[in-house]
């Protein structure tokens, strides 16, 4: 177990979960399942089956390193990597494998993000071993593919190969970005594509030779000065060189590019949580459809909703049908669900009119 190791990705603003997720304190931080702990506590204490504490690293944006101790006290320092910029997932996921693999050059690692919901925590762990059996022994780089149950246009899809194996690990043909609904609904029909959940298993000496082969640039701006890193040199070699990296993601820079690409299909109540729309999906609701959030809440002919209240307010509500209703202390939300891909399009104009301490 001491090779293994996880990244966990909690640097995101969460803008389709504004009005309660705030850039000063992001969806990653927040109680989003009313359950007492934050997602971030929740992913942490998910992985903790999988390896030790010490072996657990975070990937943040720089401004919300005291909110991660704050969540996670166990970690030391070292073990929250802190961007000084947002530059997508491929800059992210190089710099956390130059760091464990100077820690460590057999690190064998799982990146995950910080927020999505796992309902079946056994199955989960029980394919991410699988996989980290698979990637110690060869130079593969693995994600753990979804296997769908419905046409989904908001997930991208894995085209694989589901020949028989023993390992369950196969290869994989290509990717392909959120299809519109009629190809989403062939790729199910076929049996041979998966959901892309942004889950990925490898070495750190496989992932990084693929940047150096497919991102040199990123390789070659991260790798510049290897010494450094778990050194207290790091953070200010990182704050100088992270902001010149190409803003890309992972899949675009490396995985669509490589050919030792595999996937495990896995099945075990996932869902990347990215909206509120999916939060109502995931959620336990009263005999109406409704789903609750808050201490005081009074509903009358309303269904198929979603409605968090500040605990200190009582809220009666009537005559409603598939909606969302989230209020903070300054911000109000009431917002048809089916259209609630414009959530993050409304936050851009609130910007504009009445400025950046509403976000």
């Amino acid at each position: 177990m001491s090779n293994n190791y996880v990244a966990i990705m909690a640097g995101g603003v969460g803008s389709r979960f504004w009005p309660a997720s705030r850039e000063e304190r992001p969806k990653q931080f927040l109680d989003i399942m009313g359950v007492g702990k934050s997602l971030l506590r929740l992913t942490f204490e998910r992985f903790l089956a999988l390896c030790p504490a010490e072996n657990i690293f975070i990937v943040t944006n720089g401004k919300y390193k005291e909110q991660v101790k704050e969540h996670l006290p166990e970690l030391t320092d070292n073990q929250i990597l802190c961007e000084p910029s947002r530059n997508n997932t491929a800059p992210c996921i190089a710099y956390t494998a130059f760091k464990l693999q100077a820690l460590n050059p057999d690190a064998n690692l799982v990146v995950a993000p910080s927020d999505h919901i796992i309902l079946q925590e056994q199955r989960f762990i029980d394919a991410l071993q699988k996989a980290l059996t698979f990637t110690s022994s060869n130079d593969a780089l693995l994600t753990l593919g979804i296997e769908p149950n419905r046409p989904d246009t908001g997930y991208g899809y894995i085209n694989y190969e589901p020949i028989a194996s023993e390992a369950q690990v196969h290869k994989v043909k290509k990717f392909t970005e959120k299809p519109p609904l009629e190809k989403a609904k062939a790729f199910v029909a076929s049996g041979e594509y998966l959901w892309n959940a942004g889950i990925f298993i490898w070495k750190t000496a496989s992932v990084l030779e693929a940047f150096q082969k497919h991102a040199p640039a990123i390789h070659e701006i991260l790798g510049a000065n290897l010494s450094c890193y778990n050194t207290d040199t790091e953070q200010a070699f990182i704050d100088q060189a992270y902001p010149t990296t190409p803003k890309i993601s992972v899949d675009f820079a490396i995985m669509e590019k490589a050919e030792n690409v595999y996937t495990i299909p896995s099945s075990f109540g996932w869902s990347d949580l990215g909206t509120w729309g999916s939060l109502h999906v995931e959620s336990d609701k009263d005999s109406q459809g409704n789903v609750t959030q808050g201490d005081s809440i009074l509903l009358h002919d309303t269904h198929n909703s979603l409605i968090r209240i500040s605990p200190d307010k009582l809220a009666v509500i009537g005559g409603l049908d598939d909606f969302i209703i989230v209020d903070e202390s300054d911000v109000l939300l009431i917002y048809p669900k089916n259209r609630e891909q414009e959530i993050k399009q409304l936050r851009g104009k609130v910007q504009e009119q009445f400025g950046n301490d509403t976000l």
